[in-house]
C-alpha cells in the first residue's frame, strides 16, 4: 500500500460496531466511511469511490446481497462481514465479487490483513475461505476481536 491514507467504507446498520470497526481502522492508518444502508452508500460515493468496501450482509433497505447485486464489487474491492453464517453465503457473495468471507466477530489482525491484501489486489494474500483463521479463539491472534452485532447482522 502506497504511503496516502486508503478510504475504507464500511456499510452496516449496527452503530457499535460501525465506531468499533471505524477506532480500529483509523488506529491502522486508514480514513473510515460508515454507512448504516446501502442507499446512503450509494448515495455519497458517486464521485468518490473508497479503497474498500467492508459489507455486513443483513441490514434493512438494500441488504449487502443487493449491494452485491448492483455492481459494488465490479467498482472497488468488497469484504463481507457478516455474523449470520448460511450455507451457501460464502459461494454467492463470491459469485457476485466479493474477495471474502469474514464472520463476526473477526479477528483485527485478520481483517486488517484482508483489507490490505484486498487493497492490493493480491489474490495470494486472501485466503478466500474466511473460516478456519477469522475468530479469535482461546489461542486468538493475539488480539481481541470486534464485537458481534447484536443483531447478528
Amino acid at each position: 500500500m502506497d504511503e496516502t491514507r486508503s478510504m475504507i467504507a464500511v456499510v452496516d446498520d449496527e452503530p457499535q460496531f460501525c465506531r468499533a470497526l471505524a477506532r480500529l481502522l483509523k488506529a491502522h492508518g486508514f480514513d473510515v466511511m460508515t454507512f448504516s444502508d446501502g442507499d446512503d452508500f450509494f448515495a455519497a460515493c458517486g464521485s468518490r469511490l473508497p479503497a474498500c468496501l467492508l459489507l455486513d450482509l443483513h441490514m434493512p433497505g438494500p441488504d449487502g446481497f443487493e449491494i452485491l447485486e448492483r455492481g459494488a464489487a465490479r467498482r472497488l474491492p468488497v469484504l463481507v462481514l457478516t455474523g449470520h453464517d448460511q450455507p451457501g453465503n460464502p459461494e454467492r457473495v463470491r459469485a457476485l465479487g466479493a474477495l471474502d468471507y469474514l464472520l463476526k466477530p473477526v479477528s483485527a489482525t485478520r481483517l486488517i490483513d484482508a483489507i490490505h491484501a484486498a487493497i492490493d489486489c493480491s489474490p495470494d494474500s486472501i485466503t478466500g475461505t474466511g473460516r478456519d483463521d477469522h475468530r479469535a479463539g482461546p489461542a486468538g491472534h493475539g488480539d481481541d476481536p470486534l464485537p458481534a452485532s447484536k443483531t447478528a447482522s
